[in-house]
């Protein structure tokens, strides 16, 4: 999506990915990618998510990535957590302890920017991105971690010609297609959450399932 799209979407709290409790997923099978803890975990187009408090709570360094200058600000401010902030020629580097947010544009992040990365915890990223986006972020992804691809993905699916994205709709086998190459894909959840999503019921759509996916690296 262009960029124009998602700081409209800020400005005008059109947020409904947003969720202010933590992913369920993230609790129930994180601990079965065996992260040693002290590791990077980088969480593209993070929002405002309270995921990356969890997650610093268990004890990693967490790397968020952010178009929109307003989540990152909301973030912060809704947390009550204290700030250093730095600029570098492609973002403004906001940093609270061990949660460290690059507000900018994810596909121009590098290496040199974040370090060895332990891991990556996408629930909102990949299916942010229309189909013909979703090659060149897995190929940015996996630039990043520098072949060594293990993490926790979260997408939907669900009949897209019923309803425009985003969310987008990301079949089981795109998501073996784009990263098998890569990384053992295993799903571990296949949830219909239509009843729990009045939002896309409204919009017609017939069924709505939640996917999750423990991938790990073959390194």
């Amino acid at each position: 999506m262009e960029s124009n799209f998602w700081h409209e979407r800020w400005r005008s709290n059109q947020i409904g990915f947003h969720l202010d409790e933590v992913n369920p997923a993230l609790r129930e099978y994180w601990s079965d990618l065996a992260i040693p803890k002290g590791g990077r975990v980088l969480v593209p187009l993070c929002g405002k998510s309270v995921d990356m408090l969890w997650l610093a709570d268990q004890g990693y360094e967490v790397i968020g990535v952010e178009l929109s200058p307003l989540a990152v600000a909301a973030f912060f401010d809704e947390q009550g957590l204290k700030v250093d902030k730095r600029v570098t020629a492609h973002f403004e580097i906001w940093q609270s302890g061990a949660i460290i947010v690059f507000c900018g544009d994810f596909f121009e992040l590098a290496v040199a920017d974040i370090g060895e990365v332990s891991a990556v915890y996408d629930r909102a990223a990949l299916i942010a991105m229309p189909m013909d986006m979703r090659p060149d972020y897995v190929h940015k992804l996996k630039s990043l971690c520098q072949g060594t691809l293990k993490g926790l993905l979260v997408t939907l699916f669900y009949e897209q010609a019923q309803m425009d994205g985003p969310p987008f709709s990301v079949s089981s086998d795109e998501v073996r297609n784009l990263l098998s190459d890569t990384c053992e894909v295993e799903m571990r959840q296949n949830l219909d959450t239509l009843e729990l999503n009045e939002r896309f019921k409204q919009k017609g759509l017939n069924f709505l399932e939640e996917h999750v996916y423990c991938l790990q690296s073959r390194n």
